[in-house]
């Protein structure tokens, strides 16, 4: 018997590419949805309505940085409602399906919601020297697939005995993933109409568009 996984990641308030994401995954029939945080962030004014959208399609989640509501910030719709959504989130996630234990967190473990493992350079290829440190910085770890988010960055990558995937921002990214249990087999889906996005962050973003800041 096969499984299949949907897995998103730093939706970011943005309820179409995730709309498109969640389609994807009822399309294909996937049975369940991993959601690598950063639910927040970059803007709030869809905010309430991805909430409604993960929580609607049962999906499970894990906190972000942008996940942890500034007190000051106020925020569209029902702030007492989003705040108790997230508070109610949990920094890491371990379950098995089909024999593989996956463990799931925003950066990178055990429960980090800032640093994040970085594997690719600007270009979208694979770093020898950032996957030879996480190798070390992951030998301990008793899992076989760890899902991660993020950094921006979409790679599915053997690091040392761990599957290591970030399926990228469905906002920023254009992407989601499909994983096949216990087959490892991985489909990376574009979203948008737009080219997937390997590496995307503010710093490069704001050297190209100066005059844009993130909320």
């Amino acid at each position: 018997m096969s499984t299949k996984i949907g897995l998103i990641s730093d939706t970011h308030s943005s309820t179409a590419p995730l709309q498109e994401a969640l389609s994807v995954f009822r399309r294909e029939k996937v049975d369940t949805i991993i959601c690598a945080g950063d639910i927040a962030g970059y803007g709030e004014d869809e905010l309430e309505q991805t909430i409604d959208l993960l929580q609607e399609n049962d999906c499970l989640m894990v906190a972000g940085n942008h996940d942890e509501l500034p007190e000051v910030v106020e925020y569209a719709g029902d702030e007492d409602k989003i705040r108790s959504f997230f508070s109610g989130l949990p920094r890491k996630q371990e379950l098995t399906v089909e024999g593989c234990r996956i463990y799931v967190v925003h950066a990178h473990p055990p429960d980090a919601l800032r640093g994040g493992i970085k594997l690719l350079d600007p270009m979208g290829c694979v770093d020898a020297e950032k996957k030879a440190y996480w190798i070390q910085e992951l030998d301990n770890l008793q899992c076989d697939i760890l899902i991660v988010g993020h950094t921006h960055q979409v790679f599915a990558e053997y690091i040392g005995h761990v599957l290591v995937i970030n399926p990228g921002s469905t906002l920023f990214n254009h992407t989601c993933m499909i994983i096949d249990l216990p087959e490892l087999k991985l489909q990376t889906y574009a979203l948008s109409g737009k080219q997937p996005v390997k590496v995307w962050n503010w710093g490069v973003f704001n050297r190209e568009h100066p005059l844009r800041t993130p909320s």
